[in-house]
C-alpha cells in the first residue's frame, strides 16, 4: 500500500501575459494550494509558476522543473489548484500520470479543485474518468459549433475565412450573395456529375466551356470535388 505524499511542489499557471503581469491569478492559485497543504499537513517543497504559458503542451519551463524535482525525489508530488492549470489535454494528462513514478504510486498528482490524489489506485482511476469527461465536453462543444456553422452557411451567412466558390460577401458584410458566373459553373458541374462524368471529365468540360476558377485558371478534379461538396 502506498503512502500519501508529504512533500509537494505547488504548481501554478496563467495563460495570458496580462494575468502574468498582474499576478493575481497566480497568487490566488498558490494561496489556495498552500491552504490545502496546511490542512493535510503537507510540506511545500517549492512553488513553481508558468506565467503567460499555454496549456496546449506539457513543454513548459516551470512544469519541467516541477517534474524534475519529483524525478529527483526532492518532492513526493505536484499540487495544483485545478487540473486545467496543469493541462487541458486529456492525452497529456493521461501521459503524465503514466510516467513511472506516478504510475507506480511513488509520486502523486494532487488537485484542490477536483479533490484528487493519485497516490491511490482510486485516485488514478478518477484521473481517467475526469479526463474522459473533459474530452466529452470539448467534443460536444465542437459538435455544437460545427452544427451552428453549418446552419449559418445554409442561411448564406458569412462565417469568416475564404468565401466559398459561387458566393461573395454582400455589402452588409454579414451575408453572402450569389455570383451568377460562378453559380453557372456549379450548376454545369452538377449536371455533368449527375450524367456520370468523372471529376476530371467535368473539369475538362468546364474549361472547354470557358468556365474558370475565381483565379482565372482551369478547374482541377479536386477543385470540382470541393465545389460540389460545399
Amino acid at each position: 500500500m502506498t503512502s500519501a505524499p508529504t512533500r509537494v511542489v505547488v504548481y501554478a499557471r496563467v495563460s495570458t501575459t496580462a494575468q502574468a503581469d498582474e499576478g493575481v491569478s497566480l497568487a490566488a492559485q498558490v494561496a489556495r494550494c498552500r491552504a490545502y497543504a496546511d490542512a493535510l499537513d503537507l510540506a511545500v517543497a517549492a512553488v513553481v509558476e508558468d506565467a503567460g504559458a499555454s496549456a496546449a503542451t506539457l513543454d513548459r519551463p516551470g512544469l519541467e522543473r516541477a517534474l524534475a524535482m519529483v524525478e529527483r525525489r526532492e518532492a513526493d508530488g505536484i499540487l495544483v489548484a485545478k487540473l486545467d492549470r496543469l493541462t487541458r489535454s486529456t492525452r497529456d494528462l493521461l501521459d503524465l500520470v503514466e510516467r513511472p513514478r506516478f504510475r507506480r504510486g511513488r509520486a502523486a498528482l494532487l488537485s484542490v479543485g477536483e479533490r484528487l490524489d493519485t497516490s491511490s489506485a482510486a485516485g488514478r482511476m478518477l484521473v481517467t474518468v475526469l479526463a474522459s469527461i473533459g474530452q466529452l465536453e470539448r467534443e460536444q462543444i465542437a459538435e455544437r459549433t460545427s452544427t451552428a456553422m453549418r446552419h449559418m452557411r445554409a442561411q448564406h451567412r458569412y462565417t469568416g475565412g475564404v468565401v466559398r466558390y459561387g458566393f461573395a460577401i454582400a455589402d452588409d458584410g454579414c451575408t453572402l450573395s450569389e455570383v451568377p458566373a460562378e453559380q453557372a459553373a456549379i450548376a454545369r458541374a452538377r449536371a455533368l456529375r449527375a450524367s456520370g462524368c468523372s471529376l476530371r471529365a467535368v473539369a475538362l468540360a468546364l474549361d472547354e466551356a470557358g468556365l474558370r476558377s475565381r483565379a482565372g485558371r482551369p478547374f482541377t478534379a479536386s477543385a470540382i470535388a470541393s465545389m460540389l461538396a460545399a
